[in-house]
């Protein structure tokens, strides 16, 4: 049960990241910086970012930019927000992941993809009302996990998500789990899992504390690229 667990709430933030969170994997991946005719000195937690690593990081940026100037900005004459968005985590990076709720990852690389849609006044609306429950579209991840010795597994999960809001802080949330198609074997495992959830609700506290991460300290992080747009 709980590698099932684990895996759903990999799976969970892969959209529920797009959507408002940003992240369900930790800290952010940096890239090594070489200054002109030196060596490079890595940061804390620096991984070499491959290029496509690097061209998913830059669209998640763009997406980000997106909805921090929807929810920063408070402008409702603009269009609602329509973004794709990918990301990909390395076996080492799941395992560092997942190994502080004592789950281990059985597979390989995992690959995610979603598009994003949100509606700018209920950003609005969520950020501005004293107390609001906003309600998302229905949205879907396509994960493709590496599996040794045997070819990659396609997994597709559908959930809405429902959050409510108190002076501008997410307050509670409500992943809404629904239709699961994977292989016979990861599907039984996320079945339970997202049934699980759906009926505990044991996300909540990760998903509202990530929700509130991104309003403010993401934000802040791009700053320079939404203010005044």
């Amino acid at each position: 049960m709980s590698h099932f667990v684990g895996w759903s709430r990999l799976a969970a933030g892969a959209i529920a990241t797009a959507i408002l969170v940003v992240t369900f994997t930790g800290p952010p991946v940096r890239a090594q910086v070489s200054s002109s005719g030196g060596a490079a000195v890595p940061p804390l937690r620096t991984v070499n970012l491959t290029l496509d690593e690097q061209a998913e990081r830059e669209a998640r940026k763009g997406c980000k930019i997106k909805i921090c100037a929807a929810i920063r900005n408070k402008t409702a004459d603009a269009n609602d927000i329509a973004c794709s968005v990918v990301k990909s985590w390395r076996k080492e990076q799941l395992t560092k992941m997942l190994e502080k709720a004592k789950v281990s990852w059985p597979w390989g690389r995992v690959k995610c993809s979603a598009d994003i849609r949100l509606k700018r006044d209920l950003l609005l609306k969520a950020t501005s009302d004293d107390r609001h429950e906003a309600t998302l579209a229905p949205h879907k991840v396509v994960c493709e996990v590496d599996r040794e010795n045997a070819t990659p597994a396609e997994i597709k999960v559908e959930f809405t998500p429902k959050v409510t809001f108190e002076k501008g802080k997410a307050v509670k949330a409500v992943l809404g789990w629904g239709k699961i198609e994977a292989p016979t074997l990861l599907k039984g495992a996320m079945w339970t899992a997202t049934a699980t959830d759906n009926t505990f609700n044991v996300l909540q506290s990760t998903v509202v504390e990530d929700i509130n991460d991104f309003i403010g300290p993401r934000c802040d992080e791009v700053k320079d690229e939404w203010a005044g747009k």
